[in-house]
């Protein structure tokens, strides 16, 4: 078993834990990761769920933004990251929005089919340079102590779209720019995915925004070759080739903030060990807690309630909500589409926008904010495969099979949180949900899905109260919690965004201030503020 103390104890193995194991380790200090589940990785993991189907799915994370250039390149992950050219398509009746990334002619031509001469091409091309700028200016301080907000609206230097941006909704914004319903929906959908807000009235859908076009600089969506499973072994591996201790199969009960007491269950698994289970206790010099804040507040004793710990933040313990619906599904091949000018590997190799619309997305969200399952449920879907075959196997790869993964919006975790009726409400909603995807193709989807062995369709569904269960995510949300903004606020305990009320312990997963998403700035971040508070 692992000895009793450390200068850094890490509770939870997802990839922001591995990112700061990693750099704590290659700077000496002796590191400890204690993950509960049975591998590394937390939602950054591939998997063959289908058995008998050689392929290998990003189960739940399946695109890399965020990850900074500079974790690559100093962990030596030597990760093949590569751009789509296609950013998105978006059917509409028998023609469709197409933004082509090495294409702008057949944009402007497509943009024309679409929105005639509303000009929104123009508009599009005026606000996502200015995106673009921000971008460039966020970026690079995310991997360090945190700008205060007026040094932070310095640096993007365009008070227009810094207000646009940080202080205007983004419903408000889209409006007012662009006069196509579809265009509308198009910008739109990057301030909701995994958040649950009115765009119109809601700050939190700018913060949402923010996190999905930063993207290290560049606004890229990137897929990583070999799936996400392939980013978590890498990251495993530095941290282990630096002198990291990993501990699977390894439950945290509960953590001392004051004395650094981190108290666990072995029950097994492949770095487990036999005859080493029961409860160990080890002490660090520093906590980094990898979990949720949710769990982090239950780890420390507390009980869920208002007025409990709202300002050390970790927060009261309260659970948030997610509200995503993930499909994946492995295709015999690719679905015919209505539109003759646009091939389904253009359509399905970046983003293909499903009933996301402004309009559609403001009806889903009243629905589900009433509690009722969307009746058009909004979603997306992109083929990982049209850009990285290696996830198949080679007999797959010959006969034309793909992989689909379908990320559903506004399917919020209390549609599916009655024990009585839950079940049939993910019935439901995977119901609806490809019906939404089928009244967009030519074909049903249902007839270009792979068979298993068994005559099983391939295709598995997540909800948020899934998510909950199988991954300890509290109400199934993918950020941890709220996202936040990317600058310094009243209330925050450092300079790094990662910083409690205590001493010892800093949170270094997707809850901490600049969070969320597959990105290790956390990971990075907690592992500086230990480095720079201590010799």
């Amino acid at each position: 078993m692992p000895r009793s103390h450390y200068d850094a104890v890490i509770a939870g193995g997802g990839h922001n834990g591995l990112v700061a194991a990693a750099y704590l380790a290659r700077a000496g200090r002796s590191v400890l990761v204690l993950e509960r589940l049975g591998h590394v990785g937390g939602l950054a993991v591939s998997a063959r769920p289908f058995p008998g189907v050689d392929a290998r799915l990003s189960r739940y994370s399946y695109l890399v933004s965020l990850l900074p250039t500079a974790i690559v390149e100093d962990l030596g992950l030597g990760l093949d990251l590569r751009r789509r050219r296609f950013a998105s398509y978006t059917p509409v009746g028998r023609t469709g929005l197409l933004v082509d990334s090495g294409d702008a002619a057949r944009t402007a031509a497509s943009f024309a089919s679409v929105t005639g001469g509303s000009g929104d091409l123009t508009a599009w091309r005026r606000f996502y340079g200015a995106v673009a700028r921000v971008a460039r200016a966020v970026a690079p301080t995310l991997l360090g102590p945190l700008p205060g907000r007026a040094a932070l609206r310095e640096a993007v230097g365009d008070d227009e779209t810094w207000r646009d941006l940080f202080e205007r909704p983004i419903g408000e914004v889209v409006a007012e720019r662009f006069a196509d319903d579809t265009v509308r929906g198009v910008v739109l959908t990057d301030a909701l995915i995994g958040t649950f807000a009115d765009p119109d009235t809601d700050l939190l859908a700018n913060r949402c925004f923010l996190y999905h076009v930063i993207g290290d600089g560049t606004g890229d969506w990137r897929v990583p070759v070999g799936g996400m499973g392939v980013v978590t072994d890498r990251l495993a591996g530095a941290a282990r080739a630096a002198g990291a201790e990993i501990v699977t199969g390894a439950e945290v009960l509960a953590v001392d903030p004051d004395s650094g007491e981190v108290t666990f269950r072995v029950t097994g698994g492949p770095e487990g060990g036999e005859g080493q289970g029961g409860e160990h206790t080890v002490t660090g010099r520093r906590v980094l807690a990898n979990v949720p804040p949710a769990v982090l507040a239950r780890l420390l004793g507390r009980e869920p309630g208002p007025g409990d710990g709202s300002s050390d933040g970790i927060g009261d313990g309260t659970a948030p909500e997610g509200a995503q619906l993930k499909i994946n599904m492995v295709l015999s091949r690719l679905p015919r589409l209505r539109d003759p000018s646009v091939g389904p590997a253009e359509a399905f190799s970046g983003t293909f926008h499903i009933n996301e619309g402004r309009d559609a997305l403001a009806m889903a969200y009243a629905q589900a904010a009433a509690g009722r399952i969307p009746g058009v449920p909004p979603a997306e879907v992109y083929c990982h495969s049209l850009t990285d075959p290696s996830i198949l196997g080679p007999g797959l790869r010959g006969s034309g099979a793909h992989t689909m993964t379908l990320f559903g919006l506004h399917m919020p975790a209390r549609l599916f949180r009655d024990p009585g009726t839950g079940a049939e409400a993910r019935r439901e909603a995977l119901r609806r949900t490809l019906a939404s995807l089928d009244a967009v193709l030519a074909e049903p989807i249902e007839d270009c899905l792979l068979r298993t062995p068994e005559g099983e369709p391939c295709l598995e569904v997540k909800t948020p109260v899934d998510l909950e269960r199988e991954a300890g995510l509290p109400g199934g949300h993918i950020f941890h919690r709220d996202l936040s903004w990317p600058y310094a606020e009243p209330g925050d305990h450092g300079p790094w965004g990662v910083e409690t009320a205590y001493e010892r312990l800093l949170l270094c997963g997707a809850g901490a201030r600049r969070g969320g998403g597959v990105s290790g700035i956390p990971g990075h971040n907690a592992a500086m503020a230990v480095l720079r508070r201590t010799p």
